[in-house]
């Protein structure tokens, strides 16, 4: 009896992929317009749009660190016409830095594919601070502890993230500011009231080519194409090991046929390599990633490891 159901399950999964998608999909934008997540987000929906057959439209919802449009995704059928951009903060820091979080992610979401990923920069105040590189400014921060500050788009924010991590490794007491969004941390930052900070680089290069910031490291493993001269923070800390990347990837609700997430998977990676996607993503530095579902999903709980550990070090609650 057993081997009937399965048979069975699977034959009706084949037809699920075979009829998908039959109906305009849901590409939910977990934040409000204008930040990384909907430039990802609506790149790759124009390109599924012509491949499917079928209209891929994306729909922003802010609120709550991103819960408000998990929760709505998790609680929606699980055909495929329903996926969410899921990101280092929904799915490797809410888990720890949140307590009632009305979903798990690992139970109620599957993963489809990870998309792209984008450098964390760590920069400061030009004027305002004298740091060439993150190794004068860490030695700088250990003179004077608690003096220096860093702002964030929020807690559990993918800046604040990353500053923890780095006070963390090298022992530092810098005070954080949080604010509401990206953009106003900048302004403070770009008018002399905050030391540094650390975000994604579509938002901060702009004002490094204009001199008002200067960019001391680069989050990711290697040195980045827009500044090639600016160390990581891993080559200067002498910690290899030593990333802050954001990333953004397709995830469904648990449950979605298998068929169906492999065939999403499959179109996401060939939209990946269209050469819309491919430019749109390289002016704003994102780097594309084309795996499978299963690499998306060991890659979600290696970032969970080793983001559980700086959440809990730091107490960053989000609530």
């Amino acid at each position: 009896m057993k081997r009937v159901l399965a048979a069975l399950a699977f034959f009706l999964s084949l037809g699920a992929a075979a009829q998908y998608p039959n109906k305009p999909i849901r590409l939910v934008a977990p934040f409000a317009p204008g930040g990384t997540s909907e430039i990802v987000a609506r790149s790759i929906a124009q390109e599924l749009t012509n491949q499917l057959g079928q209209t891929v439209y994306v729909e922003n919802k802010g609120g709550g660190a991103g819960t408000i449009a998990m929760t709505d995704v998790a609680k929606s059928p699980a055909d495929g016409h329903h996926l969410i951009i899921g990101h280092i903060g929904t799915l490797a820091v809410n888990p720890f830095a949140m307590t009632n979080q009305p979903y798990d992610v690992n139970r109620d979401f599957v993963p489809v594919a990870l998309l792209a990923r984008v450098p964390n920069l760590f920069v400061v105040n030009a004027e305002r601070v004298p740091a060439k590189d993150l190794k004068e400014f860490v030695a700088l921060a250990k003179t004077k502890p608690g003096q220096l500050n860093y702002g964030s788009a929020g807690n559990g924010s993918a800046g604040h993230l990353a500053f923890e991590y780095l006070k963390m490794v090298t022992a530092t007491d810098i005070v954080h500011v949080p604010y509401r969004g990206t953009g106003p941390q900048l302004q403070d930052l770009l008018g002399g009231r905050l030391d540094a900070t650390s975000a994604g680089t579509p938002a901060l290069l702009p004002h490094i080519k204009s001199g008002k910031l200067r960019a001391i490291a680069v989050g990711t493993p290697e040195r980045i194409q827009a500044l090639p001269d600016t160390p990581t923070a891993g080559e200067q800390l002498g910690m290899p090991e030593f990333e802050t990347t954001q990333w953004y990837g397709v995830i469904a609700p648990a449950g979605t046929p298998r068929d169906v997430v492999l065939k999403l998977n499959a179109e996401i990676n060939k939209a990946l390599k269209s050469s819309h996607v491919t430019q749109r993503y390289a002016s704003d530095n994102l780097t594309i990633s084309i795996g499978t579902p299963e690499e998306f999903g060991a890659f979600i709980r290696k970032e969970q490891d080793r983001w559980e550990k700086v959440v809990k070090r730091a107490g960053m609650k989000i609530e």
